[in-house]
């Protein structure tokens, strides 16, 4: 296997952060063969064996018969929030991967689209493939970013060191073209180094929260504490997603507050306020750095300065 953007060493594909598989300069090639953007995409990158293709559910029977489907692959399922905020996936893996998507297509119904990945050059096998369903259970475990649908967790089957730095690199691949499709649910929160972050903070009601901005949203930092409670008026998104993350182990139990087990990225400084202090919020507003800017403010002077 010959893989583009692989260092030729081995690495763990669940401490990979998506920063670093952004550093270096790629191109994402999107081609519709039916015409219709909203249509079967077939995703292919620069300098990289590769393929991937997002397929709506509703058009699997008629795409199904194409050669891709009659190759090892890996894929992923993905349906809408069930109540809460966090998409429900199912990953999964093939050889070939066609009867497996028909398998699904009749007996899961949570799914709306799905993507998967076969090599253009045939070297991907059962083996290679079961690393990767493996790697991906593994960090979308970690990343706490969506609902599980995997009962089980398989292991990675045995391969030499050779084959495995070739799947990681595969792996790496296929994690830069996530984000691509709004797919974030591999990507656990990794946190700026102190020195080029700005803090902000929350304390209401006998709570401290930290966290800052990124790219990708708002990130809460771990040991960050928020409200056991709830006013009446919250949000149901936000109320339902402060229960998606106690259920995940995100939030814990301590005392007479709840606590953030690990550093975790919320898609908006608002709803980043809104689960720490259970009611709906401005996190423009709530947010304040140390010497007492509103988030807001902290923008507004970043923009000026830059203008």
């Amino acid at each position: 296997m010959n893989h583009g953007d692989s260092n030729g060493s081995q690495f763990e594909a669940q401490k990979y952060p998506s920063q670093m598989q952004m550093a270096r300069p790629f191109s994402i090639r999107i081609f519709c063969p039916d015409g219709d953007p909203a249509g079967l995409r077939i995703l292919s990158k620069s300098n990289w064996t590769g393929c991937g293709f997002v397929c709506p559910r509703s058009i699997l029977p008629t795409v199904k018969r194409r050669k891709e489907f009659s190759q090892p692959g890996v894929y992923v399922l993905v349906g809408p929030p069930e109540d809460g905020e966090l998409p429900k996936i199912y990953v999964g893996e093939g050889d070939p991967i066609g009867p497996r998507l028909e398998q699904h297509y009749a007996n899961k119904e949570f799914w709306t689209w799905a993507v998967f990945f076969v090599s253009t050059d045939g070297n991907l096998n059962k083996a290679h493939v079961q690393h990767l369903e493996a790697g991906l259970l593994d960090m979308a475990r970690q990343a706490k970013r969506a609902t599980l649908d995997n009962a089980n967790t398989p292991q990675k089957p045995a391969l030499s060191e050779a084959e495995t730095a070739d799947a990681e690199s595969f792996l790496a691949d296929m994690l830069s073209i996530f984000p691509l499709l709004g797919l974030t649910v591999f990507e656990k929160t990794v946190v700026l180094k102190s020195s080029s972050r700005h803090e902000f903070k929350i304390e209401a009601k006998g709570i401290t929260a930290k966290g800052h901005e990124t790219p990708e949203g708002f990130i809460v930092l771990q040991r960050s504490t928020a409200v056991c409670g709830e006013v009446a008026c919250i949000h149901r998104y936000l109320s339902n997603l402060r229960k998606e993350l106690q259920s995940q182990g995100v939030l814990v139990p301590r005392g007479d507050h709840l606590e953030f087990a690990q550093d975790y990225l919320f898609n908006s400084p608002s709803t980043a306020a809104g689960v720490v202090q259970g009611r709906p919020a401005n996190g423009r507003i709530d947010w304040k750095d140390n010497s007492g800017r509103t988030l807001r403010e902290f923008q507004e002077e970043k923009m000026r300065a830059t203008s």
